[in-house]
């Protein structure tokens, strides 16, 4: 199946040799590549804004561990969006159903892996578009904690949460590419409880649920039952939305003003009520980011990891209504805000019901990405979890 993943492709050769080498991988086009002009998902943009001088330390990286860079791949208009629908250059396709969607904004990169025309790809998580079309297109996706992979070169969204991520169709690549990607540390870690978040199962369907407590009893791993807000996720998610609402139209309200680019409705109505939000806010929203984080961390002490569903369901049907979408969006991001607001690693693994994919989430604490890895890695080999009810 072709992807219409890419927006344009290439073919840039490995700088070296290592543990790449013989892979190939495509890019979201919000990251610069030297002598290339980025999209960002709207033709707007693309006409304001030059051809990069440099190209991003993150594809820099790849090329010298030996990978061979594919090309360009779609995003949502200036990644501000779940669905993968892009009304200026189409939608990349799901390779398990093609009346689904891929997912956002990380749309291209996503279908690029999904129909084996990349062996890994790079995309960045704001809000969940890493982990969405992971477990959208059946794949292994990570968002790592934040700050941990250079953002360099990459257009950015909302400071406070933009991070770069990664998708592959196995657990083994998906840890071979943050091992060139994420900062060393010392010393082995392994992860001994599993915590299984109450709110979170109570927003998936009931053949989901049952699937996923399922198969974590198939890990041997001690599990216990928590809930993180007893007032209910979607408090978290409101205060990641708008956290990352002001930063948006701090960072790009006057370009918007000035061009006034064309963006697709929902798109355009999302960046309206940015403009809304108060400013003066901000601080005591941020302190209360804060809290939520050393909470978390507290929570995730003595090598314990944190479970969640990554969606609340498969994909969406690509004809689904706006306020279908809009649902389905709002009970994602109480999903996606855990990992958002805190900055903690995510790993969403693949999971299939009934011929289509779903996500099993792993968090972890803050920089134990590289244990995260491993530990999904490992976690993987039971054949349980690749089984399909």
């Amino acid at each position: 199946m072709t992807s219409n993943a890419y927006i344009q492709t290439m073919n840039v050769p490995p700088a070296g040799t290592g543990s790449l080498s013989n892979m190939t991988f495509a890019v979201k086009d919000v990251f610069a590549l030297s002598d290339h002009v980025n999209s960002a998902g709207n033709p707007t943009w693309l006409a304001t804004h030059d051809k990069s001088k440099a190209t991003a330390p993150t594809i820099e990286q790849l090329l010298a561990a030996g990978a061979t860079l594919n090309g360009m791949t779609h995003t949502d208009e200036l990644m501000y969006s779940l669905n993968g629908e892009n009304i200026h250059y189409g939608m990349p396709k799901n390779p398990y159903d093609d009346t689904r969607i891929c997912g956002g904004s990380s749309s291209g990169s996503a279908s690029a892996v999904a129909c084996e025309e990349a062996t890994f790809a790079i995309g960045t998580d704001t809000g969940g578009s890493v982990r969405i079309p992971a477990a959208y297109c059946g794949l292994y996706g990570i968002r790592p904690t934040h700050q941990a992979v250079s953002l360099q070169g990459v257009i950015p969204l909302a400071k406070s949460f933009d991070t770069v991520g990664w998708f592959a169709r196995d657990a083994k690549t998906l840890r071979a590419v943050g091992d060139v990607l994420l900062p060393t540390t010392d010393g082995q870690q392994t992860f001994t409880t599993l915590l299984l978040e109450q709110q979170s199962l109570q927003l998936v369907t009931p053949k989901y649920r049952r699937r996923l407590i399922e198969l974590l009893a198939t890990l041997q791993l001690p599990t216990a039952s928590i809930t993180l807000a007893k007032e209910g996720l979607g408090n978290y998610a409101a205060l990641f939305r708008h956290i990352q609402g002001i930063e948006i139209w701090q960072q790009h309200g006057a370009w918007i003003e000035a061009h006034e680019p064309t963006f697709a409705p929902a798109i355009q109505e999302r960046f309206m009520w940015t403009k809304t939000l108060d400013v003066a806010q901000y601080a005591d929203l941020k302190a209360q980011q804060q809290q939520f984080t050393d909470s978390l961390q507290n929570v995730l002490r003595d090598d314990r990891l944190l479970v969640i569903p990554t969606i609340p369901d498969v994909a969406p049907k690509r004809a689904a209504t706006a306020s279908e979408v809009e649902d389905v969006r709002t009970k994602t991001m109480m999903l996606t805000c855990i990992a958002g607001l805190s900055g903690c690693p995510q790993v969403t693994v693949p999971i299939v019901v009934d011929g289509l994919p779903i996500g099993l989430s792993f968090i972890a604490a803050r920089g134990a990405d590289r244990a995260l890895l491993q530990f999904v890695e490992e976690v993987m080999q039971h054949e349980a979890l690749h089984s399909n009810v």
